[in-house]
């Protein structure tokens, strides 16, 4: 039996997440330790967080640095599912070559009405945060590519879609 590796990777720093999640610890246990990737992490560098895709590499990394340790196949960009609730995030998770799955809170979702596609191609609707850089080195998606997903919740998600199957 394959299991579907994860990660979570937050542009919230160590301590203002585990301020914000500390009610959710029975869901972020399943994360393991070495596969959480905050903000503040020392292998991204400064200025390169959303919508640069750093983080999500680095999430990547870490999963596939316990995969070569274990003699496991590496995972690929390509392999990735992303879930991401802000615009710059969509697009980090693009240029990292993944696929995104966006749930934006409702009033943001006003904010970006009818930009909903480009968001999902990664296309960028705004600068970076101030100071940000996002060089070109890799590309955003293309409008209806099929590697974006809007939905209003995560719940009723069709995993069977990304070939992900659920034992329940």
């Amino acid at each position: 039996m394959e299991y579907v590796e994860i990660a979570l990777a937050t542009s919230s720093g160590t301590q203002a997440f585990e301020q914000k999640t500390a009610h959710l610890q029975d869901l972020f246990k399943y994360f393991p330790k070495d596969q959480q990737i905050f903000g503040d992490d020392p292998r991204i560098q400064h200025g390169r967080g959303k919508p640069a895709p750093d983080i999500y590499l680095v999430a990547l990394e870490s999963i596939n640095a316990r995969l070569r340790r274990e003699g496991k196949t590496e995972v690929l960009p390509e392999e990735c599912l992303v879930f991401e609730d802000a615009a710059p995030g969509v697009e980090a998770g693009r240029r990292a070559g993944m696929r995104v799955v966006w749930i934006p809170h409702e009033e943001l979702r006003k904010v970006f009405a009818g930009k909903e596609e480009e968001i999902l191609a990664g296309i960028p609707m705004v600068g970076g945060a101030e100071g940000e850089v996002v060089e070109e080195d890799r590309k955003m998606g293309k409008v209806g590519d099929g590697w974006g997903e809007l939905r209003e919740s995560i719940v009723g998600f069709d995993y069977a879609r990304y070939g992900i199957q659920v034992n329940k």
